[in-house]
């Protein structure tokens, strides 16, 4: 499972509520399928941008290219990932994504909900916000309130 943050939060569900607002979906695009929209949200790319660097890099969709990822090699798709992997997604979890398959995320759904459609958007949306949510409570198991320090609020005070 992917390392809870802030930041990865929010792309997910930045990236559903456009899907919901209607942002380009398609699965058999690089930069318009599960992991190209949540690529555009969390790395600031273009779908078509995505597109052109999985076609100059190898070919193969979302699952096939995090097989084949090299640490090593600077092909643009493989730079893409690198900067996916440093947001906290494990290789595996953009297999998942692309293939709406995390256990732990599906676990969460309602069981007659389980069974995703891994190329129909409706449940592309239903997937990040399930796994943002799970990051979500992840995160927050992670924080002890108890160390944290209350400091009074400076107040200003004006003279009239």
């Amino acid at each position: 499972m992917a390392i809870p943050g802030i930041e990865l939060i929010q792309a997910l569900r930045a990236a559903a509520k456009k899907l919901e607002k209607g942002a380009a979906y398609q699965w058999g695009h690089m930069g318009a399928c599960n992991c190209g929209n949540l690529a555009q949200e969390l790395l600031k790319v273009s779908k078509a941008e995505i597109h052109a660097w999985a076609l100059e890099t190898r070919e193969g969709d979302w699952s096939e290219q995090t097989d084949e990822y090299c640490t090593t090699s600077n092909l643009p798709m493989d730079l893409l990932i690198r900067k996916l992997l440093d947001k906290g997604l494990s290789r595996r979890d953009l297999k998942h994504l692309e293939t709406l398959s995390d256990p732990e995320v599906l676990r969460e759904l309602p069981e007659e909900e389980r069974t995703l459609n891994y190329n129909y958007k409706g449940d592309a949306i239903k997937y990040m916000i399930t796994l943002s949510n799970i990051l979500e409570d992840k995160l927050l198991e992670e924080i002890d309130i108890t160390s944290l320090e209350v400091t009074e609020p400076e107040v200003e005070v004006y003279h009239i």
